[in-house]
């Protein structure tokens, strides 16, 4: 599996690989909670679908960019470069920079993706009341909703629906970002990935010049 642990190592004693640290374990643990989920609930994304991807360009929390930026540097080193020489081919927010048609996972820097691409069709969120609420994937085909024992539907079901149904619940979307947030909680906004990254490859690369 790829990671980022080369230019952890290279950047050891500096801010930005604490950061990276924190969420190389903050996306663990969200793998963690999600294969219980899956493991128990048998609740997927139908295999090879990634409607999620097709017109949408993800935001980036500060902490998410400098993970993608050494993913991307550690495992594609020639993407990185295109990137901070403004070759490569964004498409203006019409979809993913990194969505690849070809991929059975159909993301092209599937390990260096955020958090909201992990998330997507993974994880529930709470009601007014702080309750865990889930609702299946606006993408997840109608029929293959029906033919889940019991039937599903294209609505939100409360805490205790989904512990009837699965038995369990799901990992919590809000939880999850609050935690991505702390990590830099000195800058809580977000930019698109073709604003934010180019910038967080350029700083990773010069504080690996300066180690």
């Amino acid at each position: 599996m790829s990671d980022v642990n080369q230019i952890i190592e290279k950047l050891r004693g500096t801010r930005e690989a604490d950061v990276l640290n924190q969420m190389k374990q903050a996306y663990f643990e969200l793998s963690e909670q999600q294969k219980n989920w899956y493991e128990i609930s048998g609740f997927t994304c139908p295999e090879g679908c990634g409607s999620c991807c097709h017109n949408f360009e993800p935001d980036l929390l500060d902490c998410e960019a400098s993970y993608m930026a050494a993913w991307i540097i550690q495992n594609q080193p020639e993407v990185a470069e295109k990137i901070v020489e403004g070759t490569f081919p964004f498409e203006n927010g019409k979809t993913c920079p990194f969505h690849d048609f070809e991929n059975p996972y159909h993301c092209s820097i599937y390990e260096g993706r955020p958090f909201i691409c992990r998330m997507f069709g993974g994880c529930g969120n709470k009601d007014k009341e702080g309750r865990v609420v889930w609702k299946p994937c606006k993408f997840y085909p109608a029929d293959l909703l029906q033919k889940h024992e019991p039937a599903l539907e294209h609505k939100q079901y409360n805490t205790q629906e989904v512990l009837q149904i699965f038995g369990v619940l799901p990992p919590v979307m809000s939880n999850l970002m609050e935690k991505a947030v702390s990590i830099n909680p000195d800058n809580k906004e977000t930019q698109v990935i073709r604003q934010i990254l180019p910038g967080a490859i350029r700083k990773i690369m010069w504080l690996m010049s300066l180690q």
